[in-house]
């Protein structure tokens, strides 16, 4: 079986994606705009070929070359985990005749406004909403849904460029903020906890389910920089208290018609105990929570997504039993990271708890908080029960402290 890969190097988990396809049988192509000297050698040594490209970006010009490129074989699959490049593997195979996502079943995946117009459709509650392509028509969406309210990109991934809004002055403040878009999605504030329902699907079937909860809240993670912010891996995802929000995880993949592949979902529980739905995406979470899954229940979920994609079967066993949490960290100060303090006194406490640790190392220029989430590094720690896993996430959060200079 043949398998174009878009993106197999980018981002930093994929590599990891990349070699569980050729593990599974498949001969992958790769396609991308890394020279293939800039790959990760995880990715590198499972492709069977590569074909650099200009750009990404130019869909047109991509679909040609991989056309010409691939004509030799009969491509089988063509797969993409990288959210922008969701619609070129979509246009791929339209253009080699593979099955898969089309256009049309990609675009509400893409499009936070149109997905949220089809889920609305299938009775989901999804938050109030309005596109909007100029500053007028954010007041004018303002104006009818109210206040508080996010602004959000489109077609954007994570929190990145997502603000809240509480009144129309600060309205005013962030709308010079958001220039550099071309349309947003203005909608309600959902207030309340936030969770995440994660899937691998095999042919419209749910073989594997994640619940994650989100701590603090991810815009409150993405406008202080002292926070360390956590996602947590819940154990007992069947319990009562997350039956609405996995009945509705349910609903949007049948109204999505989501077949084969992995997906991750966001929503919210209010205070009430509505649930009320997010977003989401026909990929796996990013910020290294697939690695986190495979903690919490001591499988391969790389291995596993692979297997639905090129086998159309999941059967890789996992048990449920642990609770697990990645803590991302963030240095005091600017410059290269010189010290850090903490954490031997965490391995001492909870040593048998960690998991992983991986902290950027001294000397390294410290990353930009704004632009990553990983930060300058993370801990990933699971404990059986979620209070005490919680208890060792906290203490990771401030006790450990990387500093740069």
């Amino acid at each position: 079986m043949y398998v174009v890969m878009i993106s197999p190097g980018y981002p930093q988990e994929i590599p990891y994606f990349t070699r569980a396809l050729a593990q599974a049988g498949a001969r992958v192509l790769g396609v991308s705009d890394q020279p293939e000297g800039a790959l990760p050698p995880e990715a590198s040594r499972h492709l069977a070929a590569y074909l650099q490209v200009p750009s990404l970006q130019d869909e047109d010009a991509v679909v040609e070359a991989v056309r010409h490129w691939a004509s030799p074989v009969r491509v089988d699959k063509v797969e993409c985990l990288w959210e922008p490049g969701m619609l070129l593997a979509a246009h791929l195979r339209a253009a080699l005749g593979v099955q898969g996502m089309t256009v049309d079943e990609t675009l509400p995946f893409r499009d936070k406004d149109r997905m949220k117009q089809v889920l609305s459709a299938a009775g989901v509650r999804t938050p109030r909403h309005a596109r909007a392509t100029s500053a007028e028509e954010c007041r004018e969406a303002a104006r009818g849904i109210g206040f508080p309210l996010i602004l959000k990109p489109i077609a954007g991934a994570g929190s990145a460029d997502t603000y809240r809004v509480d009144g129309e002055a600060q309205l005013e403040e962030t709308l010079p903020l958001l220039k550099h878009l071309s349309e947003v999605n203005v909608e309600e504030f959902i207030e309340g906890e936030e969770f995440t329902f994660d899937t691998v699907c095999v042919g419209g079937e749910v073989a594997y389910y994640s619940i994650t909860k989100y701590r603090p809240h991810p815009l409150i993670a993405r406008t202080n920089e002292w926070v360390s912010p956590q996602i947590v891996m819940l154990r007992d995802v069947d319990a009562e208290e997350y039956a609405a929000g996995r009945e509705m995880g349910r609903a949007v993949l049948r109204a999505l018609n989501f077949q084969t592949g992995f997906t991750h979902m966001e929503w919210f529980r209010k205070p009430s105990g509505e649930v009320v739905f997010g977003e989401i995406a026909c990929r796996p979470p990013g910020a290294r929570s697939v690695d986190v899954m495979n903690y919490a229940g001591d499988t391969d979920l790389f291995a596993g997504w692979a297997e639905a994609v090129v086998k159309g079967e999941f059967t890789q066993q996992f048990e449920r039993r642990y609770n697990a949490a990645i803590i991302f960290k963030r240095a005091q100060g600017q410059g290269r990271i010189y010290r850090t303090e903490g954490l031997e006194h965490l391995l001492a406490k909870y040593g048998e708890h960690i998991v992983v640790i991986d902290l950027l190392p001294l000397g390294s220029p410290r990353r930009n908080w704004r632009q990553t989430l990983l930060s300058d590094g993370y801990l990933i720690v699971r404990h059986p029960d979620l209070a005490r896993a919680l208890e060792i996430a906290d203490a990771v959060g401030t006790d450990l402290q990387l500093y740069a200079g």
